[in-house]
């Protein structure tokens, strides 16, 4: 009979509000089954949305044990998986967003009826309610975080938040201090207690929670050198230490003797304060741990007391790269001494030209063109290039000049601006002939190889 189920067809039926529903007894990832039940406009649909969902139990894909909404597993992903696997100040910044942004946007919504086109939507709105591109970004980067584990946990099928498209967002261009400024920083805070603090910053390119995070017992005297291990964080209203930013943040450092000097002569002054009972290197005046937004602001007075303008604490990393860079340091020794997860954020630095280099660029491109002779004629154009068109040996010298940095093999950054490495033209004439005569003989010798065999087989 064409009108009856089979065994696992569900049922389908018209409710009273006029739609269909279609439902079914699914399994769950535990083994037992759960009643779910899908809806539609007509017969036809509902019984399509069914089939599909049957058919992902045929493929082996359970249904979840409950029906979440995205408030609901947002809760549970943040109390229950993501303290496993984040930092307490990535804890901070996911329970900010997913409190101020992420539940009032979706927190009614079905977990798993979430699609891209609806998503995608919601983000349109918010950005066009005037919240910025970094916010919104942001707020997509911790829902994705929660459905790659909903993924794994087969309660969605797909990452719908990492479909969506948003636009760039146009990074900050940080324009650190000059060396000059650096100097004339410290310069002005040389009788300041926490001067060491700052020479540390910019002499290593220490983060601030790695500064105040350093303990005496990181500062190896016998070895000379400073073991950067663990940080100190502000979280919520506490001070925490936990480990360092990444694995490539655990770093050692040389001790140089600047660095020998100022930390001995702190250590002396500050003993008595700490009254042995706290072994970090930068505190208070009474000893005690120093409140990351305390210490912000004795910069900033010293900032202002030495005339200098505005920048973050942080920026003072990316001064210390770009005198790194100056100096002709790699760039994986500077990923190294900066403590950079990744090369291409060193890179980034480094590849950072400011307007002095770039006017010193152009100037010297003006030059070369300024020095270039004036053709008057054509015949005698065409002379002159025939006379100084460069030999072979010339043209090959200067390709490996354009292409490794110069014939003596050292590079920089303006290859093309290097002064030509000329062979003369005698030599390379002898040159030219020693090759020809060299392969006339190779000739010969090959001829005459080949006549003897044929003598020898007759």
């Amino acid at each position: 009979m064409s009108g009856r189920r089979t065994s696992g067809e569900g049922t389908v039926y018209r409710r009273k509000d006029g739609r269909w529903e279609a439902a079914a007894y699914l399994p769950t990832a535990t083994g037992t089954r759960r009643r779910i039940s899908v809806y539609g406009g007509t017969r036809g649909e509902a019984q399509r949305k069914l089939t599909t969902r049957l058919a992902d139990a045929e493929r082996g894909i359970p249904v979840p044990e409950r029906s979440w909404t995205i408030a609901g597993y947002l809760d549970y992903w943040f109390g229950e998986v993501a303290p496993l696997r984040l930092r307490p100040k990535t804890l901070e910044l996911y329970e900010s967003v997913i409190r101020t942004h992420l539940k009032p946007l979706l927190g009614h919504q079905s977990l798993t009826r979430l699609s891209v086109p609806v998503l995608q939507q919601v983000l349109n709105r918010y950005l066009a309610t005037g919240h910025s591109i970094r916010t919104v970004r942001v707020t997509r980067t911790v829902l994705s975080a929660a459905l790659t584990r909903a993924m794994r946990e087969e309660l969605v099928t797909r990452n719908v938040a990492r479909l969506v498209e948003l636009p760039s967002e146009q990074p900050k261009e940080v324009i650190p201090w000059t060396a000059q400024e650096g100097a004339r920083f410290l310069s002005v805070a040389k009788s300041d207690p926490r001067f060491p603090a700052y020479l540390l910053l910019m002499l290593f390119g220490l983060r601030r929670g790695e500064l105040l995070g350093l303990r005496w017992s990181d500062v190896d005297w016998d070895n000379g050198q400073i073991h950067i291990r663990q940080q100190l964080l502000q979280i919520g209203g506490e001070l925490q230490v936990g480990p360092v930013k990444t694995r490539a943040g655990q770093r050692d450092l040389p001790l140089i003797p600047l660095a020998r000097k100022v930390l001995a002569q702190h250590q002396a002054r500050t003993a008595a304060a700490a009254h042995n009972t706290w072994d970090l290197v930068i505190t208070g005046d009474d000893g005690r741990p120093l409140w990351p937004r305390n210490f912000a602001r004795m910069f900033h007075r010293l900032r202002e007391r030495a005339g200098l303008r505005r920048i973050r604490i942080h920026d003072l990393r990316h001064m210390t790269a770009t005198m790194l860079k100056d100096l002709g340091v790699p760039a994986r020794d500077a990923q190294l001494i900066l403590g950079h997860a990744h090369i291409s954020t060193t890179q980034q630095i480094y590849q950072h030209g400011d307007a002095a280099a770039q006017h010193q660029a152009i100037d010297r491109i003006g030059q070369v063109l300024q020095a270039l002779p004036t053709q008057t004629s054509t015949a005698e154009s065409s002379r002159r290039s025939r006379q100084n068109q460069p030999s072979m040996a010339e043209t090959v010298v200067l390709n490996a000049s354009i292409i490794s940095g110069g014939s003596s093999g050292a590079r920089t950054h303006d290859t093309l601006l290097k002064r030509r490495t000329l062979i003369g033209e005698r030599d390379s004439f002898t040159s030219v002939i020693t090759q020809l005569r060299t392969r006339t003989n190779t000739h010969i010798l090959g001829y005459i190889a080949v006549k003897s065999s044929r003598q020898d087989d007759q």
